[in-house]
Parts: structure tokens; C-alpha cells; sequence
């Protein structure tokens, strides 16, 4: 691994350890926390466990000339960790964040299925080519018939039913603003009721599932279809986390939007249908101008009815920055195939599956990944056939790291913290992981067989690791085999 071509800076530290100054409650805490409300009851308040994580103040930036971990006591101490009772192999790379020197592999430069930890190029990829303040409107849209509505998809996986939050990822925009935004200028314009709803769901192409998904993962929810718009993340609610999703998440989109447009006063009527919405002036296209918003106010429709193509009502997602952070954190599977997908639309690809693996493939390139070893057959990792080593997802990191206010480093508050946030709130709990526990953050993922853990930790002598650990072949499940990585990951966090 070549060294990387700037020295770190203070706002490397500030990100290493920021999502540790976030207060996140108690529920993201519970190993920090006593379990016996009466002793609880008897504790002087000085002595009482906090409530929320603390605020850092006075954090400078990393020392350059803090020494490098003992060469021997490292090997050792993971050679002992990387031990496992069960079948499969374990991989692991790590190496020095500062020079790109590398400090430790077993089988780093292999070729492993990395589960989840793929999505790590699918973020690097969305935020290099999308920006990381870009935004995704979903419009209504007056459609070419008299009193139709046409709801344009325009990426937003993320949707609610209800009225949107500005201060969440999950939610954003809301249908319910939507149809607020709707009826008013439906009102404004003099329309009269009641309205049919048009789908324009163009912007993706091709099937919506990849034929490298197994059905198995599909029937358990691990993914749905895939479509230009979807409620929850393509799911039926924010908290159902398993089980069936719908099978349609565009037409979902539609209905929930049916339902807020009746709360808002306006009456819908006939069949859901599919089809493209109108340029502004009436003529056919793939989508209308955000710009055109409240046209139908403007004194350009003839009273009693709305112009074609004039743009009812638009609500914007959360930033590419936000989702990506989303998508890292929960490991959500859904938002980073959508986010592939975008990547290709900007890039003038075919937003299908191929095309969009052929997009993030590309910017990778760009980014400096070696992709001639690199096999990639979606953007999640669910599917079958990805292949990479523990040291190309260290390198991958290491861009990242090398300028955490850059676009692509805006993915690294996204990875979850040992023992606190997203998809790593309850490990690193017991000992020996424990020693991570708020040091270690990284990227999880599973697969049936297969586990993975990649991320980086500042030591105990202040110096930046960034570290892979695949596990691959674990006929014992992925679950049985994540103390493995965890305890790896704690003696990082030692050394």
C-alpha cells in the first residue's frame, strides 16, 4: 500500500472522535450503564452514570511523531485474537493512517466476500459524483388529463407518509407536505376535484431486483424492488426491520400520497396508473422544472384548471452527505442501491443494476481504488460473487481519512461507534472487545457465511489504524463468529 500523499490534520482527530460528543440518549449506552434501578436510587447525582455522551472540547489535531505499535506485541496480541473454534478463515489488514505503512495482514491481500462492507465504495462513489448537499425532489406534477396529478420520482428512498423533518435522514421529505403544497395550488388555481394519480417513475430502467440477490434474501426483507421513490427505505414502516417489504415501492409512495391528498381535501378517484409527466406547456417528458413550483398560481392556467406540466407541490430529501451517512450507519441495503442508481443517472449511465455497478466501479477508479481485482455485482454487498481484500477496503478508508472535510470524507461520521451507535450499538460490550468500546469505528456487514468489520481507531499512543477484517466460509453463521473481529478490533485500540 503506496503512502498517502498529506499529512493529517486536526480535523482528522475531530472526526475520529466526534460521534462520541453527539448526546444520543440512554438507549445507546446500555453496557456504560448500571443495571440495578435501586442502586441507581442511592447514588449521590456526582456519581450517577451520565445520561448522554459528553461534549469533546480542546481536541488538536493527531501527533505525527507518536510511535508506531510494537510490530511483535501487535501480531501477537491479533494472532491470538483472529483464533476460531469454528469452521472459516479470518483476513485482516491493518495499517498506519498517517504513511500507509502497513502494520499487520493475514491473507490482507486475498479476495473475500465483504458483505456490507462494500457499500463503503458505494459511498465514496455518491458523494464524489452526486456532491454531498445535493438533494432529490419528489413532485406533483399536472398531468395532461384534466385533473390529473402525476407524482414524479426523483431518488428519494427515504420519504414518509406523514409531514417531513428537517433534522432527520429517515423522513425528510414528507407526503404529507406534499399534499399540502398540492391542494393549495389545486385551490389556487380553481380546480375542482376529484383527482387521479399518475406514477412517473422513469428515472430507473431495467429489472427492479438484481438477479444476483438470492430469493431467500429477498422473501426475509433484507431488500426490496428497487424504485425511484420508496416510504421507509422500502419498507411498510420505519421500525419493521424484517420480514416482507413491498413489492412495489413507487406505487406504496403513490397510495400514501392518495391517503394525504384526501386528508388535505382533495378527492382522488380511479385506479393508480403509470406514465410520464408532462414538459411545462403540455408537451411530453421525463419530469418538470422544480422551478415551475406554484405555476398553476401564476395566472398562466385558464381558471378551473391547471396547465400541463405546471409543478404543484416539490419536497426535497435530505443531503447525499445525511443519506450516505444513513445508509452507512444502519446498513441499510435498500438506500445504498438507490444511491448507486443516482451515481449512474449523473453520470449518463442506465440507472439499472448493471449500469449502476458499472458507475460506482468507475468513480472507485477515479478515486484511486484497484479495480482491475476488484469484482462488484451490486452496490450493497447482498449479492453474490463480490470479491475484495481486507487491504483494499483499508485503502478505500484511508482516502477517506486523508481529508475528512472533503466530499468523500463525508461518509466517515456514518460509521457506527463500538459499543454506541447504528449497526455496532450492541457489540463491543463484553471483554476482550470491550477495550474498543467508543474507540472502534467501522463499517459492519454479514451474509449467511460471511462477516466483516472495516474501520479505523486512534490507539492508545494517538496514532490513526485503519484496519479490514473479512471472515469468510463461517458454516457456523456470521453471529457466532463477530466476537472474532470485535476482539481483533480491541486490541487495535490497545496497542
Amino acid at each position: 500500500m503506496g503512502r498517502t500523499s498529506k499529512a493529517l490534520t486536526g480535523g482528522l482527530l475531530i472526526c475520529a472522535l466526534a460521534a462520541v460528543s453527539v448526546p444520543v440518549g440512554l438507549q445507546v449506552v446500555p453496557a456504560f450503564l448500571p443495571q440495578d434501578p435501586a442502586a441507581v436510587a442511592v447514588l449521590p447525582a456526582a456519581q450517577a452514570a451520565p445520561t448522554s455522551l459528553g461534549e469533546i472540547s480542546g481536541v488538536g489535531p493527531l501527533d505525527s511523531t507518536a510511535p508506531l505499535p510494537d510490530a511483535d506485541k501487535l501480531s501477537a496480541g491479533l494472532d491470538k485474537a483472529l483464533m476460531f473454534d469454528g469452521e472459516g478463515t479470518f483476513s485482516m489488514y491493518v495499517a498506519d493512517a498517517l504513511t500507509g505503512e502497513e502494520l499487520f495482514s493475514q491473507d490482507g491481500q486475498a479476495a473475500r466476500t465483504p458483505a456490507s462492507n462494500l457499500k463503503l465504495l458505494t459511498a465514496g462513489a455518491a458523494l464524489r459524483t452526486l456532491g454531498t448537499d445535493a438533494r432529490f425532489s419528489t413532485e406533483a406534477v399536472a398531468g395532461s388529463s384534466p385533473n390529473e396529478i402525476v407524482l414524479v420520482a426523483g431518488g428519494d428512498s427515504l420519504l414518509t407518509a406523514g409531514a417531513g423533518a428537517d433534522d432527520s435522514a429517515m423522513g425528510h421529505a414528507g407526503l404529507a407536505t406534499l399534499a399540502g403544497q398540492t391542494a393549495k395550488s389545486l385551490a389556487g388555481a380553481g380546480a375542482k376535484g376529484p383527482v387521479t394519480l399518475t406514477i412517473d417513475d422513469s428515472l430507473f430502467t431495467g429489472p427492479a431486483l438484481n438477479p444476483k440477490w438470492a430469493d431467500g434474501d429477498v422473501d426475509a426483507g433484507e431488500i426490496a424492488p428497487i424504485y425511484p421513490m420508496a416510504l421507509y427505505a422500502g419498507r411498510f414502516a420505519p421500525e419493521v426491520l424484517t420480514g416482507p417489504r413491498p413489492q412495489d415501492s413507487a406505487v406504496a409512495v403513490a397510495e400514501a400520497f392518495a391517503q394525504a391528498l384526501e386528508d388535505a381535501g382533495v378527492a382522488t378517484t380511479g385506479a393508480i396508473t403509470r406514465g410520464k409527466a408532462p414538459a411545462a406547456g403540455g408537451d411530453a417528458a421525463g419530469g418538470a422544472d422544480a422551478s415551475q413550483t406554484g405555476a398553476a398560481q401564476s395566472g398562466t392556467a385558464k381558471s378551473g384548471s391547471v396547465q400541463p406540466g405546471a409543478v404543484l407541490g416539490s419536497v426535497e430529501s435530505a443531503t447525499v452527505a445525511e443519506q450516505t451517512q444513513y445508509m452507512l450507519s444502519e446498513s441499510d441495503n435498500y438506500v445504498a442501491e438507490v444511491l448507486g442508481r443516482m451515481v449512474a443517472v449523473k453520470m449518463g449511465k442506465a440507472a439499472s443494476n448493471s449500469g449502476a455497478v458499472a458507475a460506482v466501479r468507475q468513480v472507485a477508479g477515479e478515486l484511486g481504488m484497484p479495480m482491475d481485482s476488484i469484482v462488484t455485482t451490486d452496490n450493497s454487498g447482498l449479492a453474490a460473487g463480490n470479491l475484495i481484500s481486507p487491504q483494499q477496503l483499508v485503502k478505500m478508508l484511508s482516502l477517506m481519512l486523508a481529508d475528512p472535510a472533503a466530499d468523500i470524507g463525508q461518509a466517515l461520521p456514518g460509521l457506527p461507534v463500538a459499543g454506541l451507535t447504528g449497526s455496532l450499538e450492541h457489540r463491543f460490550v463484553t471483554a476482550p472487545a470491550l477495550d474498543g468500546a467508543g474507540l472502534v469505528r467501522a463499517k459492519t456487514g454479514s451474509l449467511n457465511l460471511v462477516t466483516s468489520l472495516s474501520g479505523y481507531v486512534v490507539n492508545s499512543e494517538g496514532r490513526l489504524l485503519v484496519f479490514s477484517i473479512l471472515g469468510n466460509g463461517l458454516t457456523g453463521g456470521a453471529i457466532a463468529a463477530r466476537p472474532v473481529l470485535d476482539a481483533a478490533a480491541g486490541v487495535l485500540a490497545l496497542s
